[in-house]
């Protein structure tokens, strides 16, 4: 059981001490040039205050953004660190997967798939991670839950690589009407990884969401 360590620097990060220091440079020279111009000023036509005004305010509005930011990296950081403890508390335990994914692994993938009612024709397929159906074969048309094993070869005889894929169950009744499935997979989570934000688990071969585990078991 591993985690992948995420980097140290944020992707697109700000650097708000150097932000914050050409602001404070600019600002200076600023004055210097107010403190300048009100000593060379002409007392009988004294400058305008309203300008002087609002660059200081400009200045006030620009500070005020720089810490805004400083204060949502922040946030942003804490919320990271928060999901990776969440996500390396699921390390060795087995998970429920719902997007239809499951890893292919040694030759063997498994699904569970549920039909809301009875179906007069149920299919099924296995697609591939560029989303080209490699298999298809019929399944169980009675309500309920039931179970789908495969060796991962496809409709030719061939052996598929290792990998993600994808059922999808396809149901109707008599009458045509189509008949709700939903589909499910399991598997332990040997890895974390924390190059991606928010972190992901590593079930197999495939990495899952933390918002698509549906349960998790010792």
């Amino acid at each position: 059981m591993t985690v992948t360590p995420a980097s140290s620097t944020p992707t697109g990060a700000t650097n708000q001490p150097d932000a914050m220091k050409q602001l404070s440079g600019n600002f200076s020279t600023f004055l210097t040039l107010l403190t300048t111009q009100l000593k060379n000023q002409d007392p009988t036509s004294p400058m305008d205050s309203n300008q002087f005004t609002q660059q200081l305010v400009m200045y006030s509005q620009v500070e005020q953004q720089i810490t805004s930011n400083d204060n949502l990296k922040t946030l942003i950081a804490q919320g990271t660190s928060n999901a990776a403890t969440l996500a390396a508390g699921y390390l060795g335990k087995k998970v429920s997967v719902t997007t239809g994914n499951a890893s292919l692994s040694g030759g063997a993938a498994n699904w569970t798939y549920n039909l809301s009612g009875n179906a007069a024709t149920t299919q099924l397929s296995v697609t591939n991670a560029s989303g080209k159906t490699v298999f298809t074969t019929t399944g169980q048309t009675t309500s309920g839950n039931s179970s789908f094993a495969w060796d991962g070869k496809d409709n030719n005889g061939n052996q598929l690589p290792d990998g993600t894929y994808k059922l999808t169950v396809t149901a109707a009744d008599a009458a045509g009407n189509d008949i709700k499935a939903s589909v499910a997979s399991a598997g332990t989570v040997g890895q974390i990884d924390m190059t991606v934000s928010p972190p992901k688990l590593v079930v197999g071969g495939m990495e899952v969401d933390l918002s698509d585990i549906a349960a998790v078991a010792n």
